[in-house]
């Protein structure tokens, strides 16, 4: 049997920890070579000989479902509207059973009936909080520990407390030491933070299911001389298809017949549409311009290169956050070694005092204290203040991978256009050689006063901006491929490409210097040239280029301030890189230029081995970077695949927002540690006090509420923060 790479759609994951067993499950089959687990598609790839029967029955085996995908199929969305309800209906009941302690610094002594709190309680800990149970008792059943076994222990403890007192002898005349309000918020708490996690996911299915949308479905494939539209899964290598004005391109191939201008951004990054004749490659996905093209297959399906960026992104998202892991370790040793010490404090009080009922209250006394509340809170609250505060602040951050190894990135990898500049053509040079600067402009004004193509708009701007008068040509032509003709005052203008004025036999000598100043700094070049006795007369020359944004400069230097290295990585060519580099301050060594999504992606995984890398970029040619990148950052005017595959969306387009968001993730994860030593300690103290009797279970619920508040006292002082300042003037 040869190799195969089989998908499988896993259901019942909860946790990086669910992903790891679902791993080395399918890694014991007989012929798996590799198999990864993408915990945000909740899917599972696998190479290897075997059969996919074998696959679906060790995955079960291991406690989860599974089923078969077929490559290229549209992710399922994570539904989230069952999260929403179950965390709204857990924070209602939880509410009632807060409140007491709200009102308590204020001087109100207020409590429900025990029996009204256990109403509310219980549908939170056994209803709301099931999934807790499963997921445990599927741990358990594999030889594992994790959080929920944590969550289901501690709140457990504190319920069942709760009930003995409730029902215990001569209660009626007092009111008994419950703690049904810390089980339930933990509970609502923890669900919260599956809530967010169940969100992050949806955003991570959407960035897949972004890139496939731009494949289209069908396509006019050219069959005994007839057009026939056809399931693109059904066109095959070799055949030719028809791409009419304004279609995506349905497939990988090589221009046969017609000419027009391709946007390729997804490719290059560049806002220039790319010229198309005979003989020059296409890709799927592309929008055609203006011009119909017949076009040969040369790939397809899971062979093109849109395909290509989708597993990309797939491969690069599955991912698993440090500090999860670091908590599932920990839980694994903790889980055992708390029931161990309150089964020894039982027996212990029991077979020297022969009082086993106090041994009990002690035993539980030690399960209350070491309830995971601080624990499950220390890192929920931290990212709720930090990210909180980072929204305000313009910054996104969508998940707590990002949030978490943000703060540990050398390097920053910069995309240029769009990122770095502002992503549109602007006039950069006007150098009449006949006539003047102004004539010059307005013509080329007339002429394209009807076109939508980037350069004609960046004319239109400028001639709008100096305030000159024009009227719009007679006779305008679109001549596909080359530019546009027309008659000014009866005369005969065509602007176009140098290559067009090559077949007009223009003479261009006159433009040679201007020419190659423009060229040296990386601009696009459209020449004007009038009809005159019969022979084009050249009339000058419009460079445009990709001005930076005003606050790119700013943004490189305040990453060097922090340490961190800056690297520019762009499709277009090296002297258009480097010129836009030396303006913003990236030194020359650190430009990559002339590079496509597969090399950017490439270039990031190679830097990585020196580093945590990060990849700032807004186009869908990124989104491979922005996924492989130790943490991507998405501008939050480029692409929406761009911003679903990146952990970080910059809401402004402003660059000096990725230093703020290295700022607020250091400063957020310090949080966090400070948060699990304080959980810890408590623990730590607490349960040698419970074990030896000197630490009532009241008290130890009262421990575990403070530990909590000192937790999200600690995590809320993240409020403070503020961005850094800014230049002045700006």
């Amino acid at each position: 049997m040869s190799d195969t790479t089989y998908t499988l759609s896993i259901q019942g994951m909860t946790c990086a920890s669910c992903a790891g067993r679902v791993e080395r499950a399918l890694r014991k089959v007989t012929g798996v070579l590799e198999a990864s687990v993408n915990l945000a598609t909740e899917t599972a790839r696998i190479q290897g000989s075997m059969d996919v029967a074998a696959l679906l029955q060790a995955v079960e085996k291991a406690g989860y479902g599974a089923r078969e995908v077929q490559p290229l199929a549209a992710a399922p969305a994570a539904a989230n509207g069952a999260e929403s309800r179950h965390l709204l209906l857990a924070a209602v009941l939880s509410l009632p059973l807060l409140m007491p302690m709200l009102l308590m610094p204020l001087g109100i002594h207020w409590q429900l009936p025990g029996w009204v709190q256990w109403g509310l309680a219980t549908p939170v800990q056994f209803w709301l909080g099931a999934r807790f149970y499963r997921a445990g008792w599927a741990a358990l059943r594999t030889g594992g520990s994790n959080m929920d076994q944590l969550v289901a222990l501690g709140t457990s403890a504190a319920y069942g407390l709760s009930v003995y007192h409730l029902l215990a002898p001569g209660t009626a005349h007092h009111a008994p030491p419950l703690y049904f309000e810390s089980s339930a918020v933990v509970i609502t708490l923890i669900l919260l933070g599956k809530w967010l996690e169940h969100r992050a996911k949806r955003q991570a299915s959407e960035a897949i299911r972004a890139l496939q949308a731009l494949r289209p479905e069908t396509a006019r494939v050219l069959r005994d001389g007839q057009e026939t539209e056809v399931p693109v899964s059904s066109v095959a290598a070799g055949e030719v298809v028809v791409v009419r004005p304004g279609e995506r391109m349905p497939v990988d191939g090589v221009v046969l017949e017609g000419r027009s201008h391709c946007d390729e951004s997804l490719l290059t990054g560049e806002a220039l549409p790319v010229p198309k004749a005979p003989g020059d490659p296409v890709v799927g996905g592309a929008v055609n311009g203006e011009g119909r093209l017949q076009v040969k297959v040369r790939a397809v399906g899971a062979e093109s290169v849109l395909a290509r960026i989708v597993r990309l992104v797939e491969d690069a998202q599955a991912k698993k956050a440090p500090i999860q892991r670091i908590v599932d370790r920990v839980s694994a040793v903790f889980v055992p070694v708390v029931v161990g010490l309150a089964l020894m404090t039982l027996l212990g009080w029991g077979l020297a005092t022969g009082d086993w009922s106090r041994g009990l209250l002690n035993a539980v006394a030690v399960l209350v204290i070491a309830c995971p509340c601080a624990l499950g809170l220390a890192t929920p609250t931290a990212v709720m203040a930090g990210t909180g505060v980072a929204a305000r602040a313009g910054i996104l951050i969508q998940d707590v991978d990002a949030l978490e190894t943000t703060r540990q990135l050398q390097t920053l990898a910069f995309d240029k256009t769009g990122t770095l500049t502002l992503g549109q053509p602007a006039l950069m040079q006007v150098q009449a050689l006949d006539g003047t600067e102004a004539a010059l402009l307005t013509r080329a004004a007339a002429l394209q006063s009807g076109s939508e193509h980037p350069l004609a708009k960046a004319v239109l701007r400028a001639v709008d901006t100096r305030g000159l008068g024009w009227h719009p040509a007679d006779a305008v032509t679109a001549v596909a491929g080359r530019g546009v003709m027309g008659r000014i005052d009866g005369v005969p203008f065509a602007l176009g490409h140098a290559r067009w004025m090559a077949e007009l036999d223009v003479d261009l000598a006159s433009g040679h210097a201007a020419s190659m100043a423009a060229s040296q700094a990386g601009w696009t070049q459209s020449w004007l040239a009038c009809k005159m006795g019969g022979v084009w007369r050249l009339q000058g020359l419009l460079a445009f280029g990709d001005a930076p944004r005003p606050q790119s400069r700013a943004a490189i230097a305040a990453l060097h301030a922090l340490g961190l290295r800056t690297v520019m990585l762009s499709g277009d060519n090296r002297a258009a890189a480097q010129a836009v580099a030396a303006q913003v301050g990236i030194a020359d060594a650190d430009v990559r230029a002339e590079v496509l999504p597969e090399g950017k992606a490439e270039l990031i995984r190679t830097m990585a081995a020196n580093g945590p890398v990060g990849m700032v970029g807004d186009g869908l040619n990124d989104a491979p970077a922005l996924a492989a990148a130790t943490v991507g950052f998405a501008m939050g005017s480029g692409t929406d695949v761009a911003m679903h595959a990146a952990g970080v969306t910059l809401m402004r387009p402003d660059p000096r927002l990725v230093a703020d968001a290295i700022d607020i993730s250091r400063r957020t994860v310090r949080k966090i540690h400070q948060n699990l030593f304080w959980a810890f300690a408590y623990n730590v103290v607490g349960i040698p006090l419970a074990a030896f009797g000197l630490l009532d279970p009241m008290l130890a619920g009262a421990a575990m509420a403070l530990s909590s508040v000192s937790v999200v006292t600690n995590a809320l002082l993240l409020r403070r923060w503020s961005p850094r300042a800014r230049d002045q003037g700006d």
